[in-house]
């Protein structure tokens, strides 16, 4: 079978973020240090070597580009100050911009500029849209979520959720086809499909196992909750958990239980559980904000505009998220309705470019967890696979 070689790929992947990876003279001390190879998976090494011999096909297809959390070791101890950390996020901001059909990830990770306009231009854009639907405000009479009535907000929400998915699907068959090519499974092979997604989803990406058992290794002098697998997870889970309480307070309200926006008490489930999911989200994005403006350590020294735009969204989200909250049990007062309309703004912004900015990575993560945890079935006594029988 005869392989694509592109020349230029590993000047394109330079665009991205890598500047120093032409030093490398793949001597192989990144995947020697690296705690999360295996026989089975190899990186960097492997990573870099594909873009030197410019095989595009093999790196938009491999599933080890996905697996590296980029602690840093192996950018720490590299004879060659070639940043082979860094080189993989750049890896992988590529990889997101090569499976997005539109092209707008790859503007927002190589235009600095032409990102910021956009970004303001789509705030405003937002802002106007939610603005024209709004009442007159009138803290008399008026309800917080009357400001902007809350069947426009779901009907939007629903909108601009299937423009989301639409759009995300487009990059996960794109990157599932190109893994699913290039890993080869052998035909008919049984796999334990349902053992995979408690592994890859249960213990790697909700329980943050390897990020905190392997990478987290030479932090073990670190109290737990400011170790980086930590702040990690704060994100991941109060993102989720935010996202499942939007969702039960829409079917509440289709079901007239519950209207958005009603005072219930603190300690009502479903606001309890988006005030504990708010706080681990602050948290989350308030260490790594300042953990990449202090540079506390190599995978800190090198942030992009994109990763400072993606925490500040989400950093922001929770900050407004919280003060809507807050104005729930005060009196009514007209910063209130302003804030929700900033909350709309942020949120509307950070959900739609969700499959164009370091959110993606995300959903790419999960679909390599995945095909890292799957492991073939053992064979029925007597039943002979189609490899086995060719």
């Amino acid at each position: 079978m005869s392989t694509r070689v592109d020349p230029q790929m590993l000047f394109e992947i330079k665009e991205f973020g890598a500047a120093n990876v032409e030093k490398c003279f793949n001597c192989g001390n990144c995947t020697a240090v690296c705690s999360m190879t295996s026989d089975a998976d190899q990186f960097p090494r492997k990573i870099i070597r594909m873009a030197q011999l410019g095989l595009r096909d093999e790196l938009l297809g491999s599933k080890e580009l996905w697996l590296c959390y980029n602690c840093g070791q192996c950018s720490e101890t590299c004879p060659q100050q070639a940043d082979p950390g860094e080189y993989m996020a750049s890896a992988r901001r590529y990889a997101i911009a090569s499976y997005d059909p539109t092209g707008l990830a790859k503007m927002l990770y190589t235009s600095p500029i032409l990102s910021v306009i956009f970004l303001v231009i789509l705030a405003a854009a937002i802002g106007l849209f939610f603005f024209q639907a709004s009442a007159p405000m009138n803290m008399q009479t008026l309800r917080l979520f009357e400001f902007v009535p809350s069947e426009f907000l779901h009907n939007a929400g629903i909108i601009a959720g299937l423009l989301i998915v639409l759009a995300a699907l487009a990059g996960m068959i794109n990157m599932t086809s190109r893994t699913f090519k290039a890993f080869g499974y052998p035909k008919g092979t049984r796999f334990d499909w349902l053992g995979a997604a408690r592994k890859a989803f249960g213990q790697e990406a909700l329980g943050q196992s390897r990020y905190r058992k392997d990478c987290e290794s030479s932090a073990v002098n670190k109290p737990w909750y400011v170790q980086k697998w930590f702040i990690h997870a704060s994100v991941l889970w109060g993102f989720l958990g935010l996202f499942v309480v939007t969702a039960l307070n829409y079917l509440l309200e289709l079901l007239g239980v519950k209207s958005t926006g009603t005072w219930v008490p603190l300690w009502y489930p479903i606001r309890l559980l988006g005030t504990i999911s708010g706080l681990f989200l602050l948290y989350g994005t308030s260490l790594s904000l300042l953990r990449r403006f202090r540079k506390d350590d190599t995978s800190y020294e090198k942030s992009t505009l994109s990763d400072w735009i993606f925490l500040t969204l989400m950093w922001l989200a929770g900050v407004t998220g919280f003060l809507l909250e807050v104005a729930v049990y005060l009196p009514p007062f007209a910063w209130s309705y302003w804030m929700l309309l900033a909350h709309l703004i942020v949120v509307g912004e950070l959900l739609l470019l969700a499959p164009f900015t370091k959110f993606a990575h995300a959903i790419y993560r999960s679909i390599a967890l995945y095909l890292w945890a799957l492991e073939p079935l053992p064979e029925k006594e007597g039943v002979k696979s189609v490899s086995a029988a060719d």
